[in-house]
């Protein structure tokens, strides 16, 4: 395969995970700030930090009113991580590998980049927003299955799949980070009422309020929502489970290629990490030090892809 084409799915992946993930963020905030008493500057701050849009979106405005960070987040063309230009980046990339997508998956992608940027294109308010959101979610879902279930498992497939599951380990790595260094209002509230739905909105930013509540049946706690988001393999966005992912999908490319490359010693590493911690460690050394390790290490991965596999020839 050409390493344009490789580059082409790599990155349409990411994109579109991205979209879902930026969308998802934007679900906690709001939630977030329906029960706020006073101003939810706070909630929105901490979701855009999550983002990792926080300096840009100051570059352009003086504080964060709700509206404001949600149209910056969904709609605004200066924030490279919209929702809009997430969806229209992973289209284009979708357009310059058409020929190694199945007829369905093209038609779904651009069918919905279509519809997304219609509704994206109007001021977004606190009335609409839900419906959009949904709107999001169900159309990415939809690219999502109609590739998985129509693409030969081959390594258009596996490109693709380590885009996703890249993306997605950094998402989930960066809302943990934040959630302990920007989201809690203060030391007082841990434990209490405010402190549980911080946790509650960050598990349903990641799809995982529900299934958390049928592993732990128990109050919100740090370390379990810590281990659920990092260690539990069977949760689909926590790290170990994208780990398993990546390492598949290499394991199956290195395969094809009668080869391995620094990549694969990395993702093994990691991987390995994953496996053999335990959630009483990360947390006795420092969660935030270990989180930021691990979104490191997830980048000089995601390089040297791109190197190995000579995405740019």
């Amino acid at each position: 395969m050409l390493g344009r084409t490789a580059n082409g799915l790599f990155w349409m992946s990411r994109y579109l995970e991205r979209a879902e993930n930026i969308a998802r963020l934007v679900d906690a905030g709001f939630r977030m700030s329906l029960i706020r008493q006073t101003n939810s500057e706070e909630d929105w701050g901490g979701v855009l930090e999550s983002a990792g849009v926080l300096e840009v979106y100051g570059e352009k405005s003086d504080g964060v009113p709700g509206a404001a960070a949600i149209n910056f987040l969904m709609r605004d063309k200066s924030n490279p991580s919209s929702v809009i230009n997430c969806i229209e980046n992973g289209r284009n990339n979708a357009r310059m590998v058409r020929t190694a997508l199945t007829r369905e998956t093209w038609e779904a992608v651009n069918e919905s980049w279509l519809q997304l940027q219609q509704v994206l294109s109007k001021k977004i308010t606190h009335a609409t927003l839900p419906d959009i959101i949904d709107l999001i979610k169900r159309r990415i879902g939809l690219m999502r299955g109609t590739f998985s279930g129509t693409q030969l498992r081959d390594e258009t497939y596996n490109f693709a799949m380590l885009g996703s599951f890249m993306e997605r380990a950094d998402n989930t790595a960066r809302i943990l980070d934040v959630k302990y260094y920007v989201l809690l209002p203060s030391l007082m509230h841990v434990g209490g009422s405010i402190d549980n739905f911080h946790w509650q909105s960050i598990l349903r930013s990641v799809s995982a309020h529900r299934s958390y509540s049928w592993v732990y049946e128990t109050e919100y706690k740090a370390a379990n929502i810590a281990h659920f988001l990092i260690l539990n393999r069977r949760m689909p966005r926590s790290l170990a489970f994208c780990y398993e992912a990546i390492n598949s999908n290499l394991a199956h490319l290195a395969r094809d290629y009668k080869g391995q490359i620094g990549a694969h010693e990395t993702a093994a590493r990691t991987r390995n990490s994953l496996l053999t911690a335990s959630i009483d460690q990360i947390m006795e050394t420092g969660l935030h030090e270990y989180l930021e390790d691990f979104i490191i290490a997830n980048d000089t991965l995601a390089s040297e892809i791109t190197d190995g596999y000579r995405f740019y020839k």
